[in-house]
């Protein structure tokens, strides 16, 4: 693998550090500032919108300008949000800066998935984009519970003045190691909103959806769920979140070391058993060792979708792949707000803290419904093309476009 992927790896730690570490530090910043922690919460909800509006946006402004270019820029705009974010000196401007910094995120994924797939030959294009994803991943292992344990004893304004310095390494290692690629020839704004009409681009963006919404719904609500059904200590919530985080780890890596050999298989395994373990959450979360071991597994099978769906977005936008990469990113935050959302309304209902578990296991199955409906409309399209092929006489024929 090439040394540049080292450089998007380090961009990605960073980006995944800011996203989440603000969950473990919403009561410093909410008492710092004099707001309530919902009003604190809003720190997650406008980054989480702001990826989602961000990731085209930015990925549109960008289609001028060289992909190592744009890259560098969008480290920029990282840097800038979370110093902002350092030394806000109200709410509203932090909350501004954290609107900055998350306008970074979807291009920079999805310009950095396309950059990492070409950087490689063709059979590796899914380890590679792995490979990048896996600085998300250790951001969850080492980066989040770093930056709220430096948060809660030095200040949280330190944990984000330590983000903005990882960003800038990231941009000195984006500017040494990755290479000038050139732009393809004749893409324009045009040929990559035309990827939107393809029904596997859209499908593959609905399974992003629900299959990660479904990690969301139960993720969102660990501390009460752990704390009030399983009985653990509030400290102890940090050490299952890194549980949770290398089980992303390792879920990451196998779906980008199968999703080059057999990539709907492994969205049917992967969304399947998601599926279940959610389901089962529901009664392991009574115990403190089987709750240990299903977070671990929700993280594992939850990131093992992300290779897959990156890499199935990419190949089905073939010739236009940069803003539906940008956007697929969009939709995993999608699916987090709306899985979150979904999650605390069973909660108000009154149906316990277990309950988001029930909405992550229906968001997975619907994500697998999707994979299947997504195979079968590909295989009647496989076959009317050979049958069209095959009327055709030889040296008539004309390409069949989808």
């Amino acid at each position: 693998m090439p040394l540049a992927l080292l450089a998007l790896a380090i961009g990605a730690f960073g980006i995944g550090t800011t996203e989440f570490v603000i969950m473990g530090l919403l009561p410093e910043v909410a008492g710092d500032f004099g707001v309530s922690i919902p009003t604190a919460g809003l720190l997650v909800t406008g980054y989480a919108l702001g990826v989602v509006i961000g990731a085209p946006l930015m990925t549109v402004l960008g289609t001028k300008v060289p992909r190592k270019r744009m890259l560098m820029l969008l480290m920029g705009l990282f840097i800038a949000g979370n110093l902002l974010s350092a030394v806000a000196p109200a709410f509203a401007i932090m909350l501004i800066g954290r609107v900055i910094a998350s306008l970074a995120h979807g291009a920079f994924f999805g310009i950095g998935s396309v950059v990492a797939a070409e950087l490689v030959a063709p059979e590796k294009k899914a380890g590679a984009i792995a490979m990048m994803f896996t600085g998300l991943t250790i951001a969850n292992v080492v980066g989040v519970p770093l930056g709220t344990l430096i948060g809660q004893s030095i200040g949280w304004r330190v944990t984000f003045g330590i983000v903005a310095g990882l960003g800038v390494i990231g941009l000195a290692g984006i500017a040494k190691l990755v290479p000038e690629l050139p732009r393809p020839e004749g893409v324009h704004l045009r040929h990559e909103l035309a990827a939107f009409k393809n029904t596997q681009v859209l499908l593959a963006m609905a399974m992003t959806v629900l299959g990660f919404g479904g990690v969301f719904a139960a993720i969102t609500y660990i501390a009460p769920m752990m704390t009030h059904i399983a009985g653990f200590a509030d400290g102890s919530v940090t050490w299952l979140l890194v549980l949770f985080g290398l089980g992303m780890v390792g879920g990451n890596l196998i779906g980008g070391k199968f999703a080059d050999r057999a990539l709907m298989p492994l969205l049917y395994v992967s969304l399947g058993a998601l599926a279940v373990v959610l389901a089962l959450f529901t009664l392991t979360a009574h115990n403190k060792i089987a709750a240990a071991v299903t977070i671990a597994l929700i993280g594992a099978l939850g990131f093992a979708t992300v290779p897959p769906l990156q890499k199935r977005v990419l190949d089905q936008a073939h010739g236009a792949p940069t803003l539906a990469s940008a956007v697929n990113i969009g939709a995993f935050n999608l699916g987090n707000a709306l899985s979150a959302w979904l999650g605390g309304m069973v909660i108000a209902a009154g149906f316990g803290y277990t309950a988001p578990n029930w909405v992550g296991a229906a968001l997975a199955a619907s994500a697998l419904v999707l994979a299947v409906l997504s195979a079968t409309l590909e295989r009647r399209d496989r076959t009317q093309s050979g049958a069209v092929s095959s009327a055709t006489p030889a040296g008539q024929r004309t390409p069949v476009h989808h």
